[in-house]
């Protein structure tokens, strides 16, 4: 956003004054980092029922009251009225991320679907200035779906769905570093004012005739719901070209110097289709995010793109082709780490272990031009650009890289010292990507100014 956007956006928040809001379904606290993010607002009121997810948003949010309690068995008028309200009902028996069709008749099923229902009875009682629905895609598909949005008409709200991906929610800051397709129901009173939902989703991009430019959604064969690419892709505004919205790297926000254990020493080997998708992802990308569960098809990536979906489950691995160039000497060359080192000389250190990224880069051939030459050695001569796949490295991503893949600051305190690695890694990957409950929030306030 330049500063003609950014001044334009606070005399909007002068003139509308502080905003309260309440967080249902709150988890470990991306709505509430989003609402935050912007001037004037606060989250009075967070509720969830399950108490890591409380702890972790009381940790980060000590002004807000919070709640430890199945919002579905609760009556609203419990909690004060605010001005706003974010849900995210549960997705989980919408997603087929489980490998299951969510139409799955079960208990959980049911009771899943069921807390979309609290959003009408909430707003029965405190009749919201603004209301923020989150959930995946796949809801549109519910059986009840019909039903619910003409329920919240009835009760006197103006719906608008929106789709957006968490690599292109760039409007009041930087986009995610994450694929992740999510649906939102954005509602107001009938007869206020509509949000511009079309300007607020518009990823940056480049159009090769008319230069940077704003994408515009064009949906594919008479769609108008789905996934960024599935069943949408991006025009320019002006002449209607296709366009690629520019989005950041999954490197990025990886910790590259973290240890990567080389896998042909593990202890316990990987499983064949982990080792299967390594193996493609060196032969296609050098260093690559590997998916180590889930379901069949599923494919490594470049580091170069943005994170796959992050889910509530530990299930991506990186992994990078090491080697030691040595840095001195005449007959200096470059050798596997499987090797013996070359004499260690009395004149300092000259070998280094090289995984071949820095930044964008990636691993090229002789062929290829060289990349820009800065004042940052980051360059060196790999003998085989795919090196046998047990002399490479191999960890699985860590709960803080999960947390900055959901757009999280490194300060965003998660309790390690008392929560487990898998309770942390559940949290970031079922919170609301920051940036997209930013964006979306100041959609909101813009439009609740009369």
């Amino acid at each position: 956003m330049n500063l003609a956007q950014r001044m334009a956006l606070f005399e909007l928040l002068v003139r509308l004054g502080p905003v309260e809001w309440l967080d249902g379904f709150c988890g470990g606290g991306g709505s509430t980092r989003g609402i935050h993010l912007i001037p004037g607002q606060k989250t009075r009121v967070a509720i969830n029922h399950w108490r890591p997810s409380v702890d972790v948003h009381q940790a980060n949010n000590p002004d807000t009251d919070h709640d430890c309690a199945d919002i579905s068995q609760v009556d609203p008028r419990r909690y004060p009225r605010t001005d706003c309200a974010w849900f995210s009902p549960s997705c989980t028996a919408h997603s087929i991320a489980q490998g299951a069709r969510f139409m799955a008749v079960d208990e959980s099923a049911v009771r899943a679907r069921s807390t979309m229902w609290d959003v009408q009875r909430f707003d029965e009682i405190h009749k919201y200035r603004f209301i923020i629905v989150e959930n995946v895609v796949e809801v549109r598909t519910w059986v009840g779906f019909r039903a619910w949005k003409i329920a919240m008409a009835d009760g006197g709200k103006c719906l608008h769905e929106v789709f957006l991906n968490a690599a292109h929610a760039g409007r009041l800051g930087d986009p995610a570093h994450q694929w992740r397709d999510r649906w939102f129901c954005l509602m107001h009173p009938k007869g206020t004012r509509c949000p511009d939902t079309d300007a607020w989703i518009a990823p940056a991009a480049l159009c090769a005739a008319c230069g940077p430019t704003t994408g515009r959604q064009a949906w594919k064969n008479g769609r108008d719901a789905g996934k960024y690419r599935r069943q949408y892709d991006f025009v320019c505004r002006t002449c209607a070209a296709p366009v690629e919205p520019h989005v950041r790297p999954a490197g990025d926000v990886i910790d590259w110097s973290l240890p990567t254990p080389v896998i042909g020493e593990r202890k316990t080997p990987l499983a064949a289709k982990t080792m299967s998708r390594i193996e493609h992802g060196l032969r296609e990308y050098g260093p690559a995010l590997v998916p180590v569960e889930g379901r069949d098809g599923k494919r490594p990536f470049p580091v170069e793109v943005p994170m796959r979906t992050v889910t509530g489950r530990n299930e991506t691995g990186l992994v990078v082709p090491p080697f030691i160039a040595e840095l001195r000497g005449g007959s200096s060359k470059t050798r596997r780490v499987s090797e013996p080192l070359s004499t260690v000389c009395a004149s300092g250190n000259h070998h280094g272990l090289v995984i071949p990224y820095y930044g964008r880069t990636r691993v090229r051939t002789t062929e290829e031009p060289f990349m820009t030459v800065t004042t940052v050695d980051r360059a060196a001569l790999m003998p085989n650009p795919q090196p046998d796949i047990n002399d490479c490295g191999f960890r699985m991503i860590t709960p803080p890289e999960y947390a900055r893949f959901m757009d999280f600051p490194d300060s965003y305190d998660w309790l390690a010292g008392r929560l487990s690695k898998r309770d942390r890694v559940r949290l970031a990957g079922q919170a609301v990507p920051v940036n997209m409950a930013r964006d979306l929030v100041g959609c909101a306030l813009e439009s609740m100014v009369a």
